[in-house]
């Protein structure tokens, strides 16, 4: 092994697959369950509103599947003599999908649970919510195109 690829290489590149697989899930679980509890509390008065409602825990799982695309983009191009820089990149687009979608998924759950109570009072709301919750989405969209560009430079002139 020389300097440029430590056996300790491929750690890096495994703990951002697993930083990108667990923020992204950790967000999208608290964007259902906060939603979830702003649509169980809306359902008891109104319960024809449930499947209008649920807008946002279906937004929420959307951020999971960012960092699923990550980690296994990651994961296949994961072996074991491997540039410590590949590493870098790769623990890089890992925190970049993962931490912006637990930001995501914060916001969402937060949005969601405001929204569908709001909704259950003045129906007009809906549309605002449903921008709001666009945006907040966006915000884990962000670290997906981050997250896939420095991927797909990870092994780009790397030389072991």
């Amino acid at each position: 092994m020389s300097d440029l690829c430590p056996v300790y290489a491929p750690f890096f590149g495994s703990l951002g697959c697993a930083a990108a697989i667990i923020f992204t899930c950790f967000g999208a679980a608290y964007g259902t369950a906060k939603s979830g509890i702003g649509i169980c509390a809306t359902c008891v008065l109104r319960p024809d509103l449930m499947i209008k409602n649920t807008v946002p825990v279906i937004m929420a799982g959307i951020i999971a599947i960012y960092g699923l695309v990550v980690s296994v983009l990651i994961s296949s191009s994961l072996k074991q003599e491997q540039a410590l820089y590949t590493g870098f990149i790769q623990l890089g687009a890992g925190l970049a999908v993962g931490l912006s979608g637990l930001a995501a998924g914060f916001a969402i759950g937060i949005v969601g649970d405001a929204g569908v109570r709001g909704t259950a009072q003045q129906p007009r709301l809906f549309v605002g919510m449903i921008l709001i919750l666009i945006f907040a989405e966006v915000l884990g969209l962000y670290g997906l195109i981050v997250a896939l560009l420095m991927n797909s430079r990870a092994t780009q002139d790397v030389v072991c």
